[in-house]
């Protein structure tokens, strides 16, 4: 008796270790979801990241973290190969890619992309969850939500001024961050719509008082920022470099977006 109980004894840790689960293999093919990926998983667990992270304009996450990953393309044929044991994507995924990983009884979580700060949270915590480690989910979490305090005050009138002048408005993220950095997106008073191209002559006839701009950030210049009759707006008119990065994805990123449009805001007050 005694002799099989210090037996049991001595293999305990071997059978715990056994029944411990095995932590699940993932595939990414969203670069908006690779961000939070690489923050809450094990660098062992990420079979692959989208290739879309391995491009500096597109991607959330430096270059120099995402090469240590595969890439995909996203395509059902690269992601079955990878054999995953959960695939992560945004809300559209290929109908063959759905099928493929349906028939190898592979789960895929869809994420949509975040309106708020509110639902971003929710998708780390949730994908922290899946991945096996939701401590580091809360962690991200706390930090996203702390850098995301609203700012007090009066709220200055400002846009997001995106490639071809796109303009994101009321019901999207970039919309939720302006107002927590102590803006008014002027957006709705140009009558746009959630995501639409703000016409250069509304621009110039009710000027807000910052825009910040994706092409600042490129060193280049859209039309906008190009235009006479636009510069002769200034000072009242400030621009401010947006990069790209930082307009299409919530997660870690919006601790950078906050950042960025918070520093420009003493400035553009003080043009009184």
């Amino acid at each position: 008796m005694r002799r099989g109980a210090i037996l049991l004894l001595a293999a305990a840790p071997a059978l715990l270790s056994a029944a411990a689960p095995r932590a699940p293999r993932i595939v990414s093919i969203n670069p908006c979801l690779d961000a939070v990926l690489v923050r809450v998983a094990d660098p062992a667990q990420i079979a692959s990241i989208s290739a879309y992270s391995q491009y500096a304009r597109a991607s959330s996450i430096p270059r120099a973290v995402a090469r240590r990953f595969n890439a995909n393309a996203g395509t059902a044929e690269e992601v079955v190969a990878l054999r995953p044991d959960l695939v992560v994507a945004g809300g559209h995924v290929a109908p063959a890619t759905v099928a493929a990983l349906a028939r190898l009884r592979v789960p895929l979580a869809q994420y949509a992309v975040p309106a708020t700060v509110e639902e971003s949270v929710a998708q780390v915590r949730d994908l922290a969850l899946r991945v096996g480690h939701p401590a580091r989910g809360v962690a991200l979490a706390a930090r996203i939500t702390a850098a995301a305090s609203p700012v007090r005050g009066a709220r200055l009138p400002a846009i997001i001024f995106g490639p071809g002048g796109l303009v994101p408005g009321a019901g999207t993220l970039p919309d939720d961050l302006l107002a927590r950095a102590g803006y008014r997106n002027m957006s709705a008073a140009y009558g746009l719509a959630r995501w639409d191209v703000l016409p250069l002559e509304h621009l110039v006839a009710a000027p807000p008082r910052i825009v910040f701009s994706v092409a600042a950030a490129e060193g280049g210049g859209d039309r906008a920022e190009r235009h006479p009759a636009l510069r002769r707006l200034a000072p009242g008119l400030r621009i401010a470099a947006f990069p790209a990065r930082l307009l299409n994805c919530g997660g870690p990123t919006i601790v950078e977006a906050m950042r960025t449009l918070r520093a420009a805001r003493p400035a553009a007050g003080a043009r009184g």
